[in-house]
């Protein structure tokens, strides 16, 4: 387990006050009642003024937060507290998947697999499919023929990923008949889809999200839908077929898109929205139907 100053190492533009030689065992919530000097946690702005309370342990802290340094707590000050907090969590704190492929798993023998994956069990991988470099997909999730996965990418489990979209339209007969979905699923380097995800393949083209783009659980992403880099995507959220949306847009959890539309670079979707026309650069959407609420100033 690492020493303070070890820590101190991987955070930037730190300030600290306490003994660089203590030895961090485990990390905790923030916690006025810890008396293991061995635990770090963070604090956020609003719990500044509990700082005073904490008698043991290594607290990361905001520069702003004003400390009555106890001799038994060490304080690492950062720009961005939860952030550090992360950075310790994943450096120090957290197992990496090493190279697996489940014997329990189907992939088919065109498919083409980057270094260091991670396949776990009943995993289904079709023709065609391409997998990058150090690509974690977990059990029972099934990749359909073509879909492109790039390096990085994490895909929780219980998806499927590039299966036929709902496109239909009615015959001669007045009978609807399914539009044949010949395109596919691109998911761009660092992407993370959570657990019973269904993102759909195109009718023609790709479904794509690009760069960093965060999908939470229980999402369902239709055919033809691009979405761009580093936008949020939470929990229970439906976006419906030929939506682009832009970079660093929110989409809040149990919102709804309607089909066609246009989601502007910033913006950020309520929670429950229901959003039925497009949406430009900043704005806030909230209610059903949608609404603009404020516009933010990015």
């Amino acid at each position: 387990m690492p020493k303070i100053f070890e820590i101190l190492k991987e955070l930037d533009n730190n300030e600290f006050l306490g003994d660089r030689n203590v030895e961090v065992l485990f990390p905790i919530i923030l916690d006025v009642k810890n008396t293991n000097p061995s635990a770090i946690m963070w604090v956020n702005e609003k719990n500044t003024e509990i700082i005073s309370s904490i008698s043991f342990g290594t607290i990361i802290c905001s520069y702003s937060a004003a400390i009555e340094l106890n001799s038994k707590v060490n304080v690492i000050k950062v720009n961005n507290p939860r952030n550090a907090f992360r950075i310790v969590l994943e450096k120090f704190f957290t197992k990496t998947k090493k190279s697996f492929v489940a014997s329990s798993a189907k992939i088919a023998s065109n498919v083409k697999i980057g270094k260091e994956a991670f396949i776990g069990e009943n995993v289904v991988i079709e023709n065609d499919c391409v997998i990058g470099d150090f690509v974690e997909i977990n059990h029972n999730t099934v990749i359909y023929s073509g879909t492109i996965i790039g390096d990085n990418v994490k895909i929780g489990a219980n998806n499927t990923i590039g299966g036929v979209g709902f496109g239909y339209e009615k015959d001669q007969d007045e009978t609807y008949v399914l539009i044949p979905h010949l395109g596919n699923v691109i998911l761009e380097r660092n992407v993370h889809i959570g657990n019973n995800v269904t993102i759909d393949r195109s009718v023609l083209g790709s479904t794509l999200l690009q760069e960093n783009v965060k999908v939470d659980n229980l999402v369902h992403i239709a055919h033809g839908v691009n979405i761009g880099r580093n936008s949020l995507i939470i929990a229970n959220a439906m976006v419906a077929g030929s939506c682009i949306i832009g970079e660093n847009v929110w989409v809040a959890p149990s919102s709804s898109i309607l089909n066609k539309l246009t989601i502007q670079n910033n913006a950020l979707i309520g929670m429950g929205a229901v959003v039925v026309k497009n949406v430009n650069e900043g704005e806030v959407i909230v209610g059903n139907p949608g609404k603009q609420l404020q516009k933010l100033n990015k």
